[in-house]
């Protein structure tokens, strides 16, 4: 086999993987419903189905990255796949909630493994002209498998039941091992010797405490008891660990990547970047389903506009980034993602689909531009051999955006909307009014039908029809005023990146790509 098919094979491989992590993201949302029928599943359960894959993701994905550079990145990808391909068919077989709870947990810590080392991987493995191309289609598999997820959950859903949506990670998984094990060569970082069992522990119980947080927010208000002691223990164990990194001789996390401010400046807009486009998501799939009525497969086929122009995208961003520098593209990326978001902040309940898609274009075509050059700003500004750990540090800035996206966004969504809400039911006869509050959480989600439903039966019929038309407008000013949210912090991570990326790389040879110490793979 040839130095060249041998990449490109990598590159698959790579892809496979990463894709199967971001599919599962997104691709049990449209199975709860199935899922809590077959299991007896209580609402709660049904929300850690999700959330413990989260959770887990986000608070290992930096250790996974650190592992690899002092273990082997061939040797933790490969144990981090079979992980997360034994589990899917643990969660397949599940038979109560807790153990799908469990599998689900169990799937996040070997998503943990593959997310960061296939970068590093990737890096190693190809040549400086061909990286920003490769991290394109990267970087464009991931956005894929977020977006597109509704829409496979939805196919197999309907055709094959829950389990399914698991089950299609099994034979992904054992060919991307296959190919894994023939193609991968082995690489590391030469200069770790030990492993900082002190930052290891500190940055893991940090992330897991602030992502909790986090995630507990879409149950309970930001200044509940519960919310504010994770978020503030969270932030507390990370204060302890940078701190820590500072004074150890081995650091887990070697605190002079950021003194580069591109390297900062590219994280912190991987960041935002993740917040907007997962909370954009997040509030697209109520908004077509709950609102406008439209099936899981039938939302998922509506989304299409803005995953075809990620994947065809991608590649040609990553690749003619290099020419121009990365302050471009990515400044122009945020931009685009600006003003798409604040374009579907314009929706109402009433919208036709002929005012979505030319946004969900817009949205792709900035999220395609902005995410492959980071990617390559980040591993270009340090050593090869500490790309494993690089790695991670931008996919859990990636982990710790689309969390905050989704509890923030989230967040002044249902505030806006319940305030709504309660402003039409303060107008209602005192006899419904209590009634009518208690109908606030279906509102946050758009549930007008249901809340027509209900209506007839806690207010009498003549209300039905007023209290879900209500309903939906409340939903729809908490959408527009999370999208404005959501476009200015796209305003603000442009104005970042405007000023901590280059214009061109610091070797002068205008690609983001031209600072990676390259290690050929083995013959």
């Amino acid at each position: 086999m040839n130095r060249v098919n041998r990449q490109w094979l990598i590159l698959g491989a790579m892809v496979f993987a990463l894709f199967m992590v971001m599919l599962d993201m997104t691709v049990i949302t449209v199975a709860l419903p199935s899922i809590g029928r077959s299991l007896n599943a209580s609402e709660q359960s049904l929300e850690w189905t999700v959330n413990a894959f989260s959770l887990a993701l986000a608070s290992l994905t930096l250790l996974g990255g650190k592992l690899g550079d002092r273990f082997g990145r061939r040797r933790l990808f490969l144990l981090g796949l079979a992980i997360f391909t034994v589990s899917s068919a643990a969660c397949a077989l599940s038979q109560t909630d807790a153990e799908l709870v469990a599998s689900r947990a169990v799937q996040g810590v070997g998503g943990a493994l593959m997310g960061p080392l296939s970068l590093s991987i990737i890096v190693a493995a190809f040549p400086k002209a061909r990286l920003p191309m490769a991290l394109g289609i990267w970087a464009g598999a991931s956005a894929f498998g977020l977006a597109i997820g509704p829409l496979v959950g939805g196919v197999l859903v309907d055709r094959a039941g829950w389990a399914s949506v698991f089950w299609i990670n099994v034979p992904i998984g054992l060919l991307a091992i296959l190919v894994s094990w023939i193609v991968v060569p082995e690489s590391s970082d030469p200069t770790t010797r030990a492993l900082d069992i002190p930052g290891t522990a500190l940055a893991t119980a940090g992330l897991f405490s602030l992502v909790w947080g986090l995630i507990d927010t879409s149950s309970h208000d930001w200044g509940s008891s519960d919310v504010l002691v994770r978020l503030a223990l969270g932030s507390a164990l990370l204060v302890a660990f940078f701190a820590w990194e500072a004074r150890t001789p081995e650091p887990m996390l070697p605190l002079g990547f950021f003194r580069s401010l591109r390297f900062s400046a590219a994280n912190a807009v991987m960041l935002a970047l993740g917040f907007a486009l997962l909370g954009t998501i997040y509030f697209l799939t109520l908004f077509m389903q709950n609102v406008q009525g439209y099936s899981a497969i039938d939302t998922g086929v509506r989304s299409l506009p803005l995953t075809t122009m990620i994947v065809v995208v991608a590649p040609l961003s990553g690749r003619f980034s290099g020419r121009f520098g990365p302050r471009l593209f990515v400044v122009a990326g945020l931009l685009l993602c600006a003003l798409a978001i604040f374009g579907l902040s314009l929706l109402d309940a009433r919208s036709p689909y002929s005012a979505i898609w030319p946004w969900l274009v817009v949205f792709g075509v900035g999220s395609a531009l902005a995410m492959p050059v980071l990617a390559a700003t980040v591993v270009a500004d340090v050593d090869e051999a500490k790309a494993g750990v690089a790695s991670g540090v931008l996919n859990t800035a990636r982990q710790l955006g689309t969390a905050l996206g989704v509890a923030v966004l989230g967040s002044i969504g249902a505030t806006v909307a319940r305030n709504d809400w309660t402003t039409f039911a303060a107008g209602l006869p005192a006899a419904i009014e209590a009634r009518a509050r208690a109908l606030a959480p279906l509102v946050v989600l758009g549930q007008g039908s249901s809340i027509g439903t209900l209506a007839g039966q806690l207010l009498g019929p003549q209300a039905a029809a007023l209290a879900s038309s209500r309903a939906l407008d409340a939903f729809c000013h908490g959408m527009q005023q999370a999208f404005v949210a959501g476009a200015a912090v796209g305003l603000a991570a442009a104005g970042l990146a405007l000023v901590g990326l280059p214009s061109r790389d610091r070797h002068g040879t205008g690609g983001v790509a031209a600072g990676v110490a390259h290690t050929e793979p083995a013959p």
